[in-house]
């Protein structure tokens, strides 16, 4: 799947059958369930995982959690904005699928 198959799968309910989970929590998040998007990556201690919940927590509002979560995915804040940051992780990872 390239993240233009990604972007559109946001019009349906479910996300798409085999995401990996860093994908699938982006997903969610998308859908305006960062609950649901954080449960999938909360234990994901991989690289990616961490990054997709240093956002997550950033997203929240949550600095010094996603500081913690960028540390260990090894990136810092690298996008100026929560949407340029959602649109590279979806590049990046769907460049992976």
């Amino acid at each position: 799947m390239d993240s233009k198959e990604f972007r559109a799968s946001l019009t349906g309910e479910e996300p798409p059958g085999g995401l990996p989970l860093t994908l699938a929590a982006l997903w969610w998040d998308a859908k305006g369930d960062w609950a649901q998007a954080h449960a999938l990556v909360d234990e994901l201690e991989t690289q990616d995982g961490m990054a997709v919940h240093a956002y997550l927590h950033r997203k929240e509002g949550e600095a010094w959690n996603a500081d913690y979560w960028y540390k260990k995915a090894g990136h810092g804040f690298h996008r100026p904005t929560l949407d340029a940051e959602w649109e590279a992780l979806v590049d990046g990872l769907t460049g992976r699928v």
